[in-house]
């Protein structure tokens, strides 16, 4: 067999199993984040969640006239500090993520629990 013919047998089961693929997985609601490290896994995770503000969050949102949009920025685009979070709880696992939003310097920690999200401390660096 020649060549050619191999790489034409080759994209037809190729473009074959990419359609089968898509009829599969397409309405299944996996989704694929290209930086699936840590990282991304934690702030997927407290996005995906209810979010709850505690009573000093609240205050501190007034204080400093941030809105909760600065909020879902640094769980989009935020760092989550591993070397200040306490991972090794079992039921609720306390997070600190930092980032910029709005040309503002922002820190805050979560509280991550099983269905809930708790924002229990923001704080403003700059």
């Amino acid at each position: 067999m020649r060549i050619r013919y191999r790489f034409v047998f080759y994209g037809i089961g190729f473009f074959i199993g990419i359609i089968l693929l898509y009829f599969f997985v397409g309405g299944s609601g996996a989704s694929c984040d290209m930086s699936y490290g840590p990282n991304a896994r934690v702030l997927k995770n407290i996005r995906i969640k209810e979010r709850v503000f505690s009573e000093i969050t609240t205050q501190q949102l007034i204080d400093n006239k941030i809105d909760t949009s600065s909020i879902s920025t640094l769980l989009r685009k935020g760092n989550v500090l591993f070397s200040e979070s306490n991972t090794n709880l079992d039921s609720c696992k306390i997070y600190v993520i930092e980032g910029t939003s709005k040309k503002r310097e922002l820190k805050m920690t979560v509280q991550n629990c099983d269905s809930i999200a708790t924002i229990q401390h923001l704080e403003v660096l700059n």
